[in-house]
């Protein structure tokens, strides 16, 4: 008999990040002194046999996707745990009005339990085959808290993720959408590094103009940018001025990370709207449609870069031939991560965490391959929600 659904918890939880400020628009930023609490949550999901899943996000595991989280997890109770195709689907359609990100969470937890019935790797389910990934660092936002205000200060802290031994290293800019700081920093990196690391931007939609994104761009151009991301404002609902930008520059431009669904997604780049593709299991429902994302990408003969950092994110990206760099984020000076510290088996997501190849090792325990420090989970536990079978 198939193992059915039988309970799903989520345990709300918060933690301390040391020198971690936020501005108005809540993108983090480094203030010396600060101290941000951040709240998250883990998803466990337990089948009728005993088997256990969970999932704990990390940048994914916001307020809004609780939301959307506690509200699909009685739909899941009492479905066969291994049906994780059907129920993609069912809670695609679910979420239609809200953009689906709260089934990624059930996803990842399903694979986990999988994972640990079957007592393999997701990484090996999914026909992984890449055991360490070559990284980026990814900085936090630039800011003017004397933390990575100026191009002096970014140089520094690229030298520093340099010596831990990544190649690659991505600016997340001013979140005052300033064109001419971001060309000054832009030519600076590259005349102080020449080839010795690989560079791209990420100015997270907060240039306002097309000129000044044009204006960015060639700069880019001219200090021979991996990739520009996420260039101006709006750019994750009109192709048509992505497209413009993309005719008039020549370094690729990577977007979807705003766009839900492997549908639009689709849309974007049969439109010639973006170079790179974009997928998160915490954000593109899972497991399941970051692995259809990857594929899709792969059949326009186009890379798919996974955003941000955790075990689903490695187990992924372990099984995508079309994928260039793991992204660390988000990391700044005397910040080594923003996210949770609630492992207990030495995973980490740290800066200093890196090999000395520059890459990070895919977990080959059963399921996700880490253990949850559920004493730090409990001892910081904000809030517990429990959907039960039996409880009708």
């Amino acid at each position: 008999m198939a193992a059915m659904i039988e309970r799903v918890e989520i345990f709300e939880y918060r933690f301390v990040v040391e020198n971690l400020g936020s501005d108005r628009k809540h993108n983090r930023v480094y203030q010396k002194g600060a101290r941000s609490t951040i709240s998250n949550f883990v998803v466990r999901i337990t089948a009728s046999d005993g088997a256990v899943g969970e999932f704990a996000p990390g940048l994914g595991g916001k307020l809004p996707h609780l939301g959307q989280v506690l509200f699909v997890a009685p739909v899941v109770v009492g479905q066969p745990a291994d049906e994780r195709e059907r129920i993609f689907n069912d809670l695609k359609k679910v979420l239609r009005h809200f953009g689906g990100v709260g089934a990624s969470h059930i996803d990842c937890a399903l694979w986990d339990l999988l994972g640990k019935r079957t007592g393999m790797p997701v990484a090996a389910l999914l026909g992984g085959y890449r055991k360490r990934l070559p990284a980026y660092a990814s900085a936090i936002h630039a800011d003017d808290n004397g933390g990575l205000h100026c191009k002096e200060a970014f140089v520094d802290f690229a030298e520093q993720c340099y010596q831990h031994g990544f190649r690659a290293f991505k600016v997340h800019g001013w979140t005052d959408g300033d064109a001419g700081r971001e060309v000054e920093n832009i030519l600076h990196l590259a005349r102080h590094f020449g080839s010795r690391m690989t560079f791209m931007l990420d100015l997270g939609g907060e240039i306002l103009t097309f000129a000044d994104a044009l204006r960015i761009g060639r700069a880019c151009d001219e200090a021979g940018f991996f990739w520009l991301e996420d260039p101006f404002r709006d750019n994750g609902t009109s192709q048509h001025a992505q497209k413009k930008l993309r005719q008039m520059i020549r370094t690729p431009i990577l977007a979807l990370e705003h766009v839900r669904g492997l549908e639009p997604k689709a849309d974007w780049i049969a439109a010639e709207a973006t170079d790179f593709v974009r997928a998160d299991p915490e954000y593109d429902l899972g497991i399941t449609g970051t692995m259809k994302t990857a594929h899709l990408a792969e059949a326009f003969g186009l890379d798919c870069e996974v955003h941000s950092s955790g075990p689903a994110h490695r187990a992924c990206m372990s099984a995508m031939r079309n994928s260039n760099y793991y992204e660390l984020a988000l990391v700044g000076p005397s910040i080594p991560t923003i996210l949770p510290p609630i492992y207990a088996d030495g995973y980490s997501d740290a800066l200093d965490a890196v090999g000395k190849d520059g890459c990070y090792p895919v977990p080959e325990g059963p399921g996700l391959g880490v253990a949850l420090d559920w004493d730090f989970i409990r001892a910081n536990r904000t809030g517990y929600h429990c959907f039960d079978r039996k409880a009708g």
